[in-house]
This record gives C-alpha cells, structure tokens and sequence, in this order.
C-alpha cells in the first residue's frame, strides 16, 4: 500500500501556548520521520487562541486560527482535538463536546482529568472513542504506555514517584546549597521552574493529580483524587533536609500507591530514601517514577520533569497511537485506563491514620542527660521502636541539642499520641518535626 494511501490525520489544537507551540514545532520539524513510523500524515489544521495576530506569526498559513475554541470541537473536519489550554472549567466543556461529536482527544491536562476523568472516560467509552494523555502524568516518561502496554502481564504491587520538577528543584537546592524553602523557592521562581503562584506545585495537588491517573492504570481502580493523601514541602526545614543527609538519607516529595491486603494507599508527601536509592539519585527538575511489579520486579523510568517539547513528545505520541489505532473497533484498542471498562473496580483506600511507614523525628532539646532517657521511655510505652538515635548540632541555637530518631514502621494514629507526649516534656522546646521514612524494595 504506497505511504499515503491513507488520509492525513487532521488535528484541531486548542491553545497554544508553551505546550502548543511545542506540539506544533515538533510535528513540523519531525513530519519525516513520524510519517514513516505511523504511515499516515498528521495535520494542524485549526487552532483556537485568544490572540490570533500572535498566532498567525508562529503557525504557517494553510493552519485556520479561530478565536472561539467551539469551532475547532465542532468542525467536521477534524479527526482528533488536542486539548493544551488547562484548567477544569471550559476545558472539560471542551473535550466532552469533542466527545460528543466522535472526536478523539489527546490532553496534557492532568487536573482536568484527575478531577472530570470518571465523567470524560464513560463519555469516551459511550462514544467508542479514545482520550489519551500520556504528557499529563510525567512529562517526556512514557509511564502510561509502561503501565498500560509494557506491564500489562504484571500485577502491581506499588508505584512510588517523584512526578513534580518544581519541588525536586527546590528540595535539589535545599539539599545542595543548604537554603531555606523560601529561598530555594524564589531560585526556581526565577529561573521559571516555578510559577508566580507556586501553590499546585508545592502544596503537592499536582502530584496528587498524577498519582490518580498512575494508580487507576495500575490497579484498575476509578478515579478518585479526592481520597488522596498530599501533603507539600513547604514546611520542611533546611535543617531536617541537612540533617537527612548525614544520616544518609534524601528527601523527596513522592506520590505512592501501593496495594495492601486492606485495599490501596494514595500518599503524596515528603519522604526520607536513602541516599544510595535510585529516586534519592534524581536532582533538579528531573522526573522518575519506580513501579514494584511481580513478574518484571522493579523498573524505573526517568526524564525531563517540564519543558515545551518534552511534554510534545508524549503529546505526539498519543497522536501516533491514534493515527495507528483509530481504525479498530473499540474492543480491540488498548483502554484508557489500562484494564477493560467493566474491569474496573473500586478499592478501599485507606485513611492515613492507619497507613504504616517508618518515621523522622526532630526534637529542639534543652538539657540531652535529663531528656534522653524520658524521650526513649515515652516512645516504648507508646509502642514506637526506635532503629537509631543521633544527638546533633542545632544549627540555631547553641544551648539546644537537636535529637533525631528513626523509627520502625508504626501507625500514624499511634504516632500522634506519642509526638503528642513527647511535645509535653518541659525540656522538649517547640514542636516535633516528622517526616516518612520509605524503603521502596
């Protein structure tokens, strides 16, 4: 069959801003080479924008710009609605008309469909047409397509992650340079890792975001970030990020699901790994994500955590996926989801209060001989079993002794009542810092 004997696959783009432009200059520069692995031409054909002067300046001229983002879902011509514009209000009005009208659609939005996605897969899967999304989740990692595609033999036992380049960029500078989250903060606002308003990022809902979508594909459960745990890093110290390291551990701000025999957990938090582990080795704002599974064992996967044309890749790629597949009735095309519609059942997730994890403790004391002992006694009567105790310098206050102790795995329930007892000790000054220990083996 000659190369273009079939049609070309005619894209509708809503936005272009970073991740738009990025799409459209890497379809034009690779048109080559992704024609000849696909064999079929993929075409933007319309654009909406708000500002169609600037538009017209950065696209070709046989490209329709149209300022009303209506007429690119409803146009009869257009085969897929590439969906960059963000957010969880028009957006979804957007895709689920493209829906409506047997339109495929290739988003990069992870809060649209962290937040819609039960409403916008049954919506899809009514209409028998696909919504893909590899470039909402990690970037320029292809872990959809591992999960979906690569591991499909697998039962998953956890995924642990860092999925968030704005905080393992400041955790990176915390941690390198010894500067407060402030600062760290301000440093990547700077240089553009961070946003004016940083709240998603460091606050943790972006990870969370992504940790939904990792985890129904994982464990073919719905949706459901609103059972979430996210906790962010703006409360960590500069000092339990130093301390960390001599004691021979990193933090990172990690999303974890993992199956247990009660059900799920859906955790994102700051974590102690240690320092030799393979997430502990990812800086700045790179991306990994390690999946636990009991056929292939323990797999990693690793790249760019932002960037115009890294989230274009996996953008594209869902693209080729579609110019490959459009032709197959739905049952034979891999689910959006990873497991088949009626596969997928909800789990119990489970209350952080009884999720089990070993913990960091920092404790600002003032006189160590008459403390120790009673800090040791509080934690065995609470049933929390200390693995290692370490006296340091406190890095603000000379008279103060900063005691830090690791412990093994107990319930956050039992931890609270005894950080609750520990805090009341006349000699404890200020409040205990605690931070989760994972061993992720």
């Amino acid at each position: 069959m000659p190369l273009h004997a079939l049609a070309p696959l005619r894209i509708g783009m809503l936005g272009l801003g970073t991740v738009g432009m990025g799409t459209y200059t890497v379809l034009q520069r690779n048109a080559e080479v992704i024609e000849a692995r696909t064999g079929r031409r993929m075409e933007i054909a319309m654009v909406a924008v708000r500002n169609l002067a600037r538009a017209a300046s950065l696209v070709d001229d046989d490209v329709e710009l149209v300022d009303d983002p209506f007429l690119v879902v409803n146009h009869p011509g257009i085969d897929v609605v590439v969906e960059v514009i963000g957010g969880t209000t028009i957006a979804r009005d957007l895709v689920l008309q493209a829906i409506a009208n047997g339109k495929h659609v290739v988003t990069a939005n992870k809060a649209l469909l962290a937040v819609h996605g039960t409403e916008i897969f049954a919506a899809a899967q009514a209409q028998g047409v696909v919504v893909a999304y590899e470039g909402a989740v990690a970037v320029s990692i292809p872990i959809i397509k591992a999960l979906r595609e690569g591991l499909t033999a697998n039962h998953i036992e956890w995924i642990a992650g860092i999925i968030n380049g704005t905080t393992n960029y400041i955790l990176s500078e915390m941690k390198d340079k010894g500067v407060s989250f402030a600062d760290a903060l301000a440093d990547a606002q700077a240089k553009g890792y961070a946003e004016a308003d940083p709240a998603f990022d460091v606050e943790g809902v972006d990870a969370a975001h992504k940790l939904t979508l990792l985890a129904s594909n994982a464990f073919g459960v719905p949706i459901q970030f609103d059972k979430v745990h996210v906790e962010g890093i703006t409360q960590l110290d500069a000092a339990d990020v130093a301390f960390a390291e001599r004691l021979g551990y990193r933090v990172k701000l990690l999303g974890i699901a993992r199956r247990n025999p009660q059900g799920l957990e859906l955790r994102v938090h700051p974590t102690l790994v240690a320092a030799e582990h393979l997430l502990a080795q990812v800086h700045g704002s790179m991306n990994a994500v390690m999946v636990k599974s009991d056929a292939a064992g323990v797999t990693m996967y690793y790249g760019a955590g932002a960037g115009s044309e890294q989230t274009a890749s996996a953008v594209i790629a869902d693209l080729v996926d579609l110019a490959r597949s459009s032709s197959l009735v739905q049952r034979h095309r891999v689910p959006s989801l990873a497991f088949q519609h009626h596969a997928i059942v909800e789990l119990p997730v489970a209350a952080i209060d009884d999720v089990e994890t070993a913990y960091y403790l920092r404790l600002d004391v003032a006189s160590l001989s008459r403390t120790l002992p009673k800090i040791l006694g509080h934690l065995a009567q609470a049933d929390v079993r200390v693995q290692q105790l370490e006296v340091l310098e406190h890095p603000d206050d000379a008279q103060l002794n900063a005691v830090v102790v690791l412990t093994d795995f107990t319930q956050l329930r039992v931890l609270r009542g005894a950080i609750a007892g520990l805090e009341a000790l006349p000699t404890v000054m200020g409040f205990v810092r605690s931070i989760r220990m994972e061993r992720l083996v």
